[in-house]
């Protein structure tokens, strides 16, 4: 595994399983996450100097495509219906392993930082994308650690973003190909088949 970027000191990895990952790009800068978008030609530049990329099927949320897995944390603190779907904790860690071995022996960007300024609501969280706009539009949403922060940095919450990785509903438990889960268990939110980086953002807001 290659590590381009600097990680922190305290990688936490055993949580997303991605070890055989081909090469991390870890905490680039916009500039350099923009360059890598327009390189493999998934973005271009914008008259005002600003990065597009086409997201695909998905120019927005698919809300009936959000889960939550339903377990004791969950159970009863929950309020279950259209808007809160239940997820099984068992078909959770099924996609999980699938998008897992979908990652392997790809390049992955990471994007680490904080929700919430006020220190008695802050989370630490971590953003493993497959592409390069994803890890951008991580650092525009969320706070940006310092230096000594990065360093670390050991994430609460863990989001692994594969909009290329499509679930199979039959075997998934999910209702389409995209889909976007939330385990308050394990502070992981998976998310994939959508290239809309929105889902990102409510991932988080949701917690």
């Amino acid at each position: 595994m290659k590590h381009l970027g600097h990680p922190p000191l305290n990688l936490h990895w055993e949580r997303s399983g991605l070890n055989g990952v081909q090469q991390i790009f870890w905490n680039l800068s916009p500039a350099e996450l923009v360059e890598s978008a327009l390189a493999s030609g998934e973005g271009q530049l914008c008259d005002n100097g600003a990065l597009a990329s086409d997201t695909g099927e998905f120019t927005g949320r698919s809300p009936k495509d959000r889960f939550v897995v339903k377990d004791a944390i969950t159970e009863n603190a929950v309020w279950w219906g259209d808007i809160n779907i239940p997820f099984e904790d068992a078909k959770f860690e099924a996609l999980k392993s699938k998008m897992v071995a979908y990652l392997q022996n790809k390049e992955i960007y990471i994007r680490e930082g904080f929700a919430c300024a006020a220190d008695k609501y802050k989370i630490s969280i971590r953003v493993i994308a497959e592409k390069p706009w994803s890890a951008l539009f991580a650092y525009n949403m969320f706070m940006r650690p310092n230096q000594e922060e990065f360093m670390n940095l050991s994430p609460e919450w863990t989001i692994i973003c594969a909009p290329g990785f499509k679930a199979v509903p039959s075997l998934d438990g999910t209702r389409q190909a995209n889909f976007a889960v939330i385990n308050f268990s394990k502070k992981t939110v998976l998310i994939g088949g959508t290239g809309y980086t929105g889902e990102i953002k409510k991932g988080i807001f949701t917690i």
